[in-house]
């Protein structure tokens, strides 16, 4: 896909495009996990569930495990991850200079539920780029790789699928651009992107991918 114009709306996934957090909250859920004799590697767990809601990864935990986590293992998993967050979490490198620089309207889509996902915009001093454009998976019936997260902000923004380009690191989320007929670009500037992850997001559907933030507003005057 190519656009005809250039995009009217900028549409970023927030974990792994704005903040640095896919390292914190993977270490949490695997030190969770571990605790009820489900053991995998860092690597495995991104490999397989980053971009993917935390309620669906613990269903498909669950049925390969051959287990059943408690009611309150998210609630605990979260309190854990808002605590790293609030020490640890970092946005990207050079993404307030590339927001200040992009005049184009912008917004977040993001997987993670609304709570996680205001504490992260929050703790990296990002919540007032886009409040109150900022949206959730806990607000539409599926989260990515289903399209309707990234439908449901282009019509909360007043803006076609057809104009709406996405920036996501997750092939979940590129997945769930290309099925809302939007353009994507894959960010691999990540500190969980591994060498071979960019050619994941190529296969699923991005056009581009690039890996430092401030090289964004060159991206989109060449588009």
């Amino acid at each position: 896909m190519s656009f005809s114009k250039s995009p009217e709306l900028l549409i970023f996934d927030c974990d792994g495009v704005l903040v640095d957090s896919e390292l914190i909250a993977t270490a949490v859920h695997i030190e969770a996990l571990a605790k009820f004799g489900y053991i995998i590697s860092a690597k495995e767990y991104n490999d397989r569930f980053i971009g993917m809601t935390d309620q669906k990864s613990y269903s498909v935990i669950e049925s390969e495990g051959d287990l059943r986590l408690p009611e309150d293992h998210h609630e605990c998993v979260m309190a854990e991850v808002a605590s790293r967050y609030t020490r640890d979490l970092r946005a990207i490198s050079g993404v307030q200079q590339t927001l200040e620089t992009i005049k184009l309207k912008k917004c977040v889509a993001s997987n993670s539920d609304a709570a996680k996902l205001s504490l992260a915009l929050k703790v990296t001093d990002l919540h007032d780029y886009f409040w109150p454009h900022v949206f959730s998976a806990s607000q539409v019936a599926r989260g990515k790789p289903a399209p309707d997260l990234f439908l449901f902000a282009a019509e909360n923004m007043d803006t076609p699928a057809s104009s709406c380009l996405v920036i996501e690191d997750s092939v979940a989320g590129t997945q769930a651009a290309v099925a809302a007929g939007m353009m994507v670009i894959g960010f691999v500037g990540a500190s969980h992107c591994l060498p071979g992850h960019g050619d994941k997001l190529m296969e699923a559907g991005a056009t581009k991918l690039f890996s430092r933030m401030t090289a964004l507003p060159q991206i989109l005057a060449g588009l």
